[in-house]
């Protein structure tokens, strides 16, 4: 069984009750606050199963399910063309074990940033598994670096995966200094960042192929 499944459908599960409770949407949030002053520590994982809405929740998960488990077409034919999957043909059960570690910490690191920047501010709120999401797509970009990406909103434009990472970077980066969203680049950043150092943790091989291949 993918371990992805097992995460859209608890997150699926835990959001649709958050929705409906807002008391127990209230002790899940991202709060820098809380975490830091009231040692609520929970919140730097908790805040990912929950969202604002059902299309922040479709988004998050559709991605999940495309770098985690579906992958994408690539006529090289570079590799397994998904995360878990791939993690699983090179581990075996340990894989299963990496891909939970870069999930759950793409978590906990893409909040750091925002937990010493509010955390004197008791009304910062976050959601949303957005910063794990960033992880699962960057590494999945290391590990398939000829895989042809392209962005939902825009179809019939792909990109290979090592010019789309940098260029989505930037993007982030570029509305995150402009300000006016209400999305959490810096957690898009720091996933990615995340992700990035986790492969090459696991295994620097990925590097090595992947540098083989853009050069």
């Amino acid at each position: 069984m993918y371990i992805t499944y097992l995460i859209i459908g608890i997150t699926i599960i835990v959001s649709l009750m958050a929705f409906e409770r807002p008391e127990l949407k209230g002790k899940l949030l991202f709060n820098p606050y809380d975490i830091v002053h009231h040692k609520k520590w929970y919140r730097l994982f908790t805040h990912g199963f929950i969202h604002a809405d059902f299309m922040h929740l479709f988004f998050n998960m559709y991605v999940l399910f495309m770098f985690g488990v579906q992958g994408t077409n690539d006529a090289n034919n570079y590799g397994f063309l998904s995360v878990e999957p791939k993690l699983i043909a090179d581990f075996g059960m340990k894989g299963y074990f990496y891909y939970l570690l870069l999930f759950v910490g793409g978590l906990a690191f893409s909040s750091l940033y925002s937990l010493f920047k509010h955390q004197d501010n008791p009304n910062y709120n976050a959601l949303g598994a957005s910063g794990a999401v960033s992880a699962i797509v960057f590494a999945f970009i290391i590990m398939n670096p000829a895989a042809e990406l392209g962005i939902i909103f825009i179809p019939g434009i792909y990109l290979p995966a090592y010019i789309f990472g940098p260029l989505l970077l930037l993007a982030e980066y570029y509305l995150g200094k402009k300000g006016k969203t209400n999305i959490a680049h810096d957690a898009h950043i720091s996933g990615a960042i995340f992700g990035l150092i986790f492969i090459a943790l696991v295994n620097y091989q990925y590097y090595v192929e992947f540098f083989k291949h853009i050069f």
